[in-house]
């Protein structure tokens, strides 16, 4: 019961993983949960999600605002950042706003958590923030060094940490649910490149390792869950499988559309780059890679992690069943 009787605050909290990450709380009977967004919306859906539950406390602001962060942090013990522009073709025609929100964003977040004596705060990054290609993952990478950056320059007791998460099964504008959507509506399905590979983690392992890595941080890492990969042509061939069968369409008549990579997409992602591995530790579930000036830290149970490129091009994908098993355990078929 690490969060009984805590305050926590929600940055960015009325999204997929906010909500996942509310309900996680809940359970261990925290003081109060702030959740601070843009969209009023949001915040009344989310409010009758949880029968407006005496806990929680909802705010209108903006990470790009430092002194709505300034109130909403008044005698906070744990922050979660989630607020960002994450989606790729976004960010690629607006890469400024990206910078504000993702760059300036979490810059003021680190700037009033300090401020406010904040116990912990813990980013949430991207695999795209490695070897980035696109504006998105850029952000990523320069708010993760920023992070990493505070235990070099400490002005405070705070601690700081990032989690690299892969791609979230069933978060707004994943591929699951777009294929799921394409197949029962249009009978076709665009697929970029059949041999694209992507990381691939539930919600439930996107919440607990947010929570595992609030718990565990020391500060400056950046915590990365094990994930499996999977081929996007495979996906597509099992959604259309299962779609079709629960729908009574039929799978021939269903059209598989390759669309080609868009601007700053990538065939294949990376977790860990072979720099970063030949300092990362590795637990049974993650691996931690501490920062330059915060090596010297014991994790329980954490040995070196082996010297090598963790990306999806070289680790085996997800066979058919595999596959099959991943998306039932996340509920989608």
């Amino acid at each position: 019961m690490y969060f009984e009787n805590k305050r926590i605050l929600i940055i960015g909290g009325t999204g997929t993983i906010g909500t996942s990450l509310v309900g996680y709380l809940l359970k261990e009977n925290p003081q109060i949960i702030k959740i601070l967004s843009r969209d009023e919306y949001k915040q009344h859906m989310m409010k009758e999600a949880f029968d407006y539950h005496e806990k929680l406390h909802f705010i209108i602001g903006d990470a790009r605002e430092y002194d709505s962060l300034i109130e909403a942090m008044d005698r906070i013990d744990y922050v979660i950042h989630v607020a960002a522009m994450k989606r790729v073709e976004v960010c690629e025609s607006n890469p400024f706003e990206a910078v504000r929100t993702n760059v300036m964003g979490t810059y003021n977040v680190m700037k009033a958590a300090t401020q406010q004596h904040v116990k912990k705060v813990v980013f949430t990054s991207s695999d795209k923030a490695i070897s980035p290609t696109n504006a998105y993952g850029a952000t990523k990478l320069l708010a993760e060094r920023m992070i990493a950056a505070t235990e070099k320059n400490k002005e405070s007791s705070t601690i700081f940490a990032s989690v690299r998460f892969g791609n979230v099964m069933g978060s707004r504008g994943s591929v699951i649910p777009l294929f799921i959507e394409q197949i029962k509506n249009n009978q076709r399905i665009n697929v970029t490149n059949k041999n694209m590979t992507r990381f691939m983690m539930t919600l439930e392992q996107a919440t607990e390792l947010t929570l595992k890595a609030l718990r565990e941080a020391q500060g400056g890492e950046v915590f990365v869950l094990k994930m499996p990969v999977i081929q996007l042509g495979l996906l597509a061939e099992v959604l259309i499988e299962e779609i079709a069968k629960q729908n009574r369409l039929r799978e021939d008549g269903i059209e598989v559309k390759v669309t080609g990579l868009r601007t700053g997409e990538k065939m294949y992602e990376e977790l860990m780059t072979m720099d970063e591995s030949k300092t990362a530790l590795e637990l049974q579930d993650m691996y931690i890679i501490p920062s330059l000036s915060n090596n010297n830290k014991a994790y329980e149970g954490a040995k070196k992690a082996d010297i090598r490129t963790y990306s999806s091009s070289s680790q085996k994908a997800l066979d058919r069943e595999g596959l099959r098993a991943l998306l039932k355990k996340a509920g989608f078929i």
